[in-house]
């Protein structure tokens, strides 16, 4: 709505630290972008940003309107959502954040199968390293989160959480390729592809190979999971992958997957939730009963 137009020049300002950028995705002239700043900073009676030669950058006062900007913005999504589904057209945008291991296979799939029954809903994916997604929640940047071992914040609603077992990725002429299940010291014997640290499918490798006492050596470390599993195509190096970003149909690849013994170590999960005490819009909350039956259904 249009009294809320300068409210999102102000935080698009702040994301891009740049008045030219935030010009451009908006689509004016940073002039006039900027005539709306000073017109703001005239009514408040006191500057937003900090201009510094890199860009421009929220000091206090600026923090304190962003907050209120970004509940603004929030609040009137909602509205348009409450508004949609009660016309029957159930349009609305959906902010989530989430993880790596989440973004490969299940939520681009389950977001295409929500936009060909809901076609005027619109999506933002944001990846966050591991903690970041739900601290992301506070100020509203996104609605939801659904990520692999949440740093569990008290302001986190969890309403689905299942836990993930680990496989072991390999080529299929791998002299491990037929077991039925391994343990983690048959697998240090050869060169390890394993995610960089804090991802928390290494946490849980590390947390396995320690009960054994073994220190697991990377012969590479990434935080790119397709990286890694495309890098133990064709050699006796081992990748490692939960069972929601397991790729499908990984024999067209030459590849095999084998469940890994945890040991008795307790399996991560995949947790989705929303801030506590957050109203949600009628179109995330939707979305979020999808995540939990589908979560549910293929992992309880």
């Amino acid at each position: 709505m249009r009294h809320l137009l300068i409210l999102k020049y102000i935080d698009k300002i702040a994301r891009t630290g740049s008045l030219r950028s935030a010009a451009e995705e908006l689509g004016i002239t940073p002039s006039a972008l900027n005539r709306r700043i000073l017109g703001i900073e005239e009514e408040l009676g006191t500057e937003i940003f900090e201009r510094h030669p890199a860009g421009l950058r929220p000091n206090i006062a600026g923090e304190i309107l962003l907050q209120h900007i970004r509940d603004q913005i929030s609040d009137m999504e909602r509205v348009k959502s409450r508004i949609a589904d009660l016309s029957g057209m159930r349009a609305g945008h959906i902010n989530i954040a989430t993880t790596r291991e989440i973004v490969q296979y299940f939520l681009p799939g389950l977001i295409a199968k929500h936009l060909s029954e809901f076609p005027f809903v619109t999506f933002g994916v944001n990846l966050h390293e591991r903690g970041e997604a739900e601290t992301s929640l506070l100020d509203n940047t996104n609605d939801l989160a659904i990520v692999f071992e949440p740093i569990h914040l008290k302001e986190l609603q969890s309403v689905c959480s299942v836990t993930q077992p680990v496989f072991c990725v390999m080529s299929e002429d791998h002299p491990l390729a037929g077991r039925k299940s391994l343990k983690i010291y048959d697998c240090a014997e050869f060169p390890l592809l394993l995610p960089k640290r804090p991802e928390g499918i290494r946490l849980v490798l590390d947390a396995v190979a320690h009960k054994v006492g073994l220190t697991l050596e990377a012969a590479v470390e990434s935080n790119s999971l397709d990286l890694l599993r495309l890098m133990s195509q064709d050699s006796d190096a081992l990748s490692f992958s939960l069972a929601i970003n397991l790729r499908p149909n990984l024999e067209r690849d030459r590849m095999v997957s084998v469940p890994l013994d945890l040991q008795g170590v307790a399996p991560g999960a995949v947790s989705a939730g929303y801030l506590r005490g957050r109203t949600l819009p009628v179109a995330a909350a939707r979305f979020l009963e999808t995540v939990n039956r589908e979560l549910s259904e293929r992992f309880a």
